[in-house]
């Protein structure tokens, strides 16, 4: 069957998206595409001024200009001033971060494309990833790049929608009650998954349940039609899915699951394997994807490709083949005898306790060492937090500890010593330089290194450092 014409984001049609008034220029004209920086617009794109927290994407409209934009979005009574010097169309909105998510949310229902949309405290992106990967033996389809799941970043992997794809797979990010019932509202998803409550961005919420209500937002809009892939062994997850009003379809490891895991075999930095049981069968599955964590990520994205019917034999050969996301638990094989797990992206709590069960079931390596990041955005908890790290690190075969960050991260130090590590096995130091210089001088052939930790912490400086050390 021939496939349907992308969509035409022409200017009459842009601004009813919006609701936006045309000032200036063609409603005929068409645009190539959507930006909201001028640094790597491409001629022929709509420019869309959208406002920050310290810059007002407003007040490069003349350099949109410049770099040949075809057309400017901006705030209503700041148009009719460009219209005289550019042959740009000029589109006035009340708001362009909202009309940017209109415009979106309009390309979404005029495509036609399912989409899948991905929650969770941890997972979401490699979970995105493998979805994707399953889904792609049958269909046409697209992903939101790297981790662009917010408020900006979706409407933006949404404009993709324009070619058609037949299926959409997106994760929803959120550090505030009420944004991902702004994304649900934007992406309007067929499916959702929820994969895990964790106390990422704890600092912003109360307690770890309000963060399980701000991710029950994805619940949101959900018709009987809707089909809502959730996570069996939690259970918080599983105390609000009898309020999703569609069809619930579990998945799981340690509780009975539509689609669940037995015989797991760990494999330490070789990945994992298991027997998983399906509605449509059972198959052995093995993937390189390290831990159970990757284990139920993959659970999570096969349910979804068994509801879209993708045969199972080609699921185990995809998951055969997986890699992991860059910086997401990349092992990293260097030439003078050292592996680095680079999880290096972000970290959370459950995230780190995840890690290192990595690291304590991988064999074969002369040491285990840990170079462990603050985690940020914990609020008052950080500090118990960190030392449940700690604790977690000595009961995890961890031969050398590197905290690394604030007084939280001196907390988890003192923590690992306290339950057991010795203490000339624990160091800490404020930064990730320090952490690198100290890391070159301490590593050896033979050292098998976990690097994890916030992105505000920059332990990937350890990551690049050891890999330049000792290629």
């Amino acid at each position: 069957m021939p496939q349907t014409p992308e969509i035409r984001l022409t200017a009459d049609w842009v601004a009813t998206a919006m609701v936006g008034t045309i000032v200036a220029g063609a409603d005929t004209r068409e645009f190539t595409g959507v930006s909201i920086d001028t640094r790597t617009l491409a001629p022929g794109e709509l420019y869309i001024g959208i406002r920050g927290e310290r810059l007002d994407g407003a007040d490069f409209a003349q350099s949109a200009i410049s770099a040949g934009a075809a057309g400017l979005v901006v705030p209503r009574r700041r148009g009719r001033a460009l219209a005289g010097g550019t042959q740009a169309v000029v589109i006035e909105v009340d708001d362009t971060t909202a009309a940017l998510q209109a415009l979106a949310h309009a390309v979404r229902i005029d495509s036609g494309t399912k989409v899948v949309a991905i929650t969770g405290s941890a997972g979401k992106t490699t979970t995105k990833e493998v979805t994707a990967e399953f889904l792609a033996a049958r269909y046409r389809v697209i992903r939101n790049r790297g981790n662009w799941n917010n408020h900006i970043g979706l409407p933006l992997s949404l404009m993709e929608l324009t070619t058609r794809p037949e299926i959409a797979v997106v994760e929803l990010g959120m550090n505030h009650a009420g944004e991902i019932g702004t994304l649900v509202r934007i992406a309007q998803p067929e499916v959702r998954v929820w994969t895990n409550v964790g106390e990422a961005h704890l600092g912003f919420f109360e307690s770890v349940e309000a963060i399980a209500d701000a991710k029950a937002e994805i619940f949101e809009g959900a018709t009987a039609a809707s089909v809502l892939i959730a996570n069996a062994d939690d259970e918080r997850i599983v105390a609000r899915a009898s309020s999703f009003r569609g069809r619930v379809v579990t998945f799981g490891i340690d509780r009975d699951a539509d689609v669940g895991a037995t015989a797991v075999v760990d494999r330490g930095i070789e990945g994992v394997s298991a027997r998983v049981s399906t509605p449509r069968g059972d198959v052995d599955l093995t993937t390189p994807l390290v831990g159970r964590a990757n284990l139920a990520n993959v659970l999570a994205a096969t349910a979804v490709a068994v509801e879209f019917g993708i045969p199972l034999d080609a699921i185990t050969e995809r998951a055969a083949r997986l890699r992991p996301a860059s910086r997401r638990g990349e092992i990293v094989r260097l030439p003078k005898g050292v592996t680095v797990i680079d999880d290096s992206y972000n970290a959370n709590p459950m995230a780190m306790r995840r890690a290192l069960e990595v690291l304590r079931t991988a064999e074969g390596a002369s040491r285990r060492v840990a170079v462990l990041g603050e985690m940020l955005e914990l609020g008052d908890r950080a500090v118990a937090l960190h030392e449940e790290v700690g604790a977690v690190a000595a009961a995890s075969r961890v031969d050398l500890l590197l905290a690394v960050g604030g007084a939280p991260a001196m907390a988890m130090a003192d923590a690992a010593v306290a339950a057991g590590m010795p203490r000339d096995h624990v160091r800490h130091v404020a930064t990730s330089q320090e952490a690198a210089n100290l890391a070159a001088q301490v590593i050896g052939p033979g050292d098998l290194v976990l690097v994890k930790g916030s992105r505000g912490i920059g332990t990937d400086a350890v990551a690049e450092r050891l890999k330049a050390e000792f290629a």
